[in-house]
């Protein structure tokens, strides 16, 4: 057997998956018109999801320059603020913004994650730049989110960084470095250089999402991945040298640091199949495993809610949640719930509040809400069981289907009936469905943060694809000012 010289100085030439990236972003002509309809709903889903999230002061707070004054008038906008940030502290913003109600949309398969967190990094340099005199719509916006799509979710199908530690926020830092590089002016090697800068810094931690962590850091994480990927795609356009071997260097390479020295696997070649089945997540704020267990619950409250309310829940003896493999690592938990954070990353929890109220809110995640007792000792009666077929068809290519099933068995000997879904109403094989109930979610959330006349204003231009697509995307953003 060879072994490599470890003294060598000889620089290899780059690792075939960073060549395989640098040659999609710059090369790869988008031609799905389903695409570009999906990304368009994409971009509307995330901007109601950053009005929303600007309720909440735990992500307010962290909106606004990195320190006190470091503004730059003429910079990039953060949406439904004052604030022009430069872009690394923007997509920062942005990013936080979308992220914060866990309610954007979602990929699942060996890895998680939600490729929309890559506007952060995709808005605020297409606004930087079009501030400074480049002409960017919002159709070359789409055409960047779809790319970025593509990259992480490609990744995700067959490589589980959740495995070995690591949190899906490195497939948005390595998504947003390529396509910003792109968009800053890079070509192939400047793309090639700034995603092994992107390998080098490894990845955080994803204790912050399981028990006993779990805290807010995953609502601004995904924030503070684009701001990474912005600072490596502005270096790399200033002509910063890249590393070749990043991912594959024996002892030093990403592979033998951090993913146990395996090479990546891929299912399919880079095109836009991850925007075209793309999940939404549309009716209920909750962690996407379990939004089929949620849609059950709901439909349970109008058998059991009453009974619960005239019987109390010592009529209970179990609630039997039947779920995929993914949501029994993820969100299957007992005991204390610390925060929000924890709650809505919590299957028990996110079935126990319809069953018990007939809904699923953000606020519902608060203090408030679970200080009632009645939930923790619904949570107590449950027991959550992996359904084999439901882990089979999650990871089924061509369904990707979420299933769960929701039945309550009471102390009398009566049950209720057992609800199973098998994917939810953002699902790819709902999408007809979805779409209505998507741009009820963005209006109202629209019509709740921006003044009569210009939430009007932004409802017409998004009835209207043509003129939104061909809209500078600097209109855009000054639209959603505040």
């Amino acid at each position: 057997m060879s072994h490599p010289d470890l003294r060598s100085a000889v620089r290899p030439p780059p690792d075939a998956p960073m060549v395989d990236i640098a040659d999609y972003v710059i090369d790869y002509r988008i031609d799905s018109q389903e695409a570009y309809d999906t990304a368009r709903y994409m971009l509307l889903d995330s901007l109601a999801c950053a009005a929303l999230a600007m309720d909440h002061p735990e992500c307010v707070r962290h909106l606004g320059p990195l320190v006190p004054g470091a503004v730059l008038p003429g910079g990039a906008r953060v949406p439904f603020t004052a604030h022009e940030l430069d872009p690394v502290q923007a997509a920062y913003n942005i990013g936080v913004q979308i992220r914060w109600l866990d309610f954007n949309d979602t990929w699942l398969a060996a890895e998680w994650g939600h490729p929309s967190d890559n506007l952060g990094a995709i808005l605020a340099v297409a606004d930087y730049l079009g501030r400074s005199g480049h002409a960017i719509t919002v159709r070359d916006v789409l055409g960047h989110a779809i790319k970025a799509h593509e990259i992480q979710g490609c990744y995700a199908l067959k490589n589980s960084f959740n495995r070995v530690g690591l949190d899906h926020v490195i497939l948005v830092r390595l998504a947003s470095t390529a396509v910003a590089t792109s968009m800053l002016g890079g070509g192939k090697e400047q793309i090639i250089n700034a995603i092994s800068h992107s390998w080098i810094d490894n990845g955080v931690l994803r204790t912050y999402r399981h028990a006993p962590n779990t805290g807010p850091r995953k609502s601004w994480a995904a924030g503070d991945a684009c701001r990474r990927a912005v600072t490596h795609a502005l270096n790399a356009a200033k002509g910063e040298v890249g590393y070749p071997s990043a991912l594959s260097a024996t002892t030093w390479g990403f592979q033998d640091i951090a993913f146990e020295g395996q090479a990546f696997e891929f299912e399919r070649p880079f095109g836009s199949y991850v925007m075209e089945n793309i999940l939404f997540k549309i009716s209920y704020p909750a962690e996407f495993h379990a939004q089929t267990a949620v849609e059950c619950a709901m439909q349970l409250h109008a058998q059991v809610g009453s009974r619960i309310e005239a019987e109390g829940v010592d009529a209970i003896e179990a609630i039997v949640i039947q779920t995929q493999q993914a949501a029994m690592r993820i969100i299957d938990k007992t005991g204390p719930l610390a925060n929000y954070a924890d709650r809505d990353h919590c299957i028990q929890y996110m079935v126990a509040v319809p069953l018990l109220f007939g809904r699923l809110r953000a606020d519902d995640y608060g203090d408030t809400v679970a200080a009632d007792p009645r939930i923790d000792a619904l949570r107590a009666t449950m027991r959550v069981e992996e359904d084999p077929r439901f882990t089979r068809d999650y990871f089924d290519p061509d369904k990707r289907y979420i299933g769960n099933s929701v039945q309550v068995f009471f102390k009398d000997g009566t049950q209720s009936e057992k609800f199973t879904i098998d994917y939810p109403v953002g699902h790819r094989r709902r999408r007809g469905e979805g779409i209505d109930l998507l741009m009820g979610k963005f209006e109202a959330a629209i019509a709740g943060k921006l003044p009569q006349s210009q939430a009007a204003a932004l409802f017409a231009l998004a009835a209207d694809s043509e003129r939104l697509l061909a809209l500078p995307v600097t209109d855009l953003m000054n639209g959603l000012r505040c």
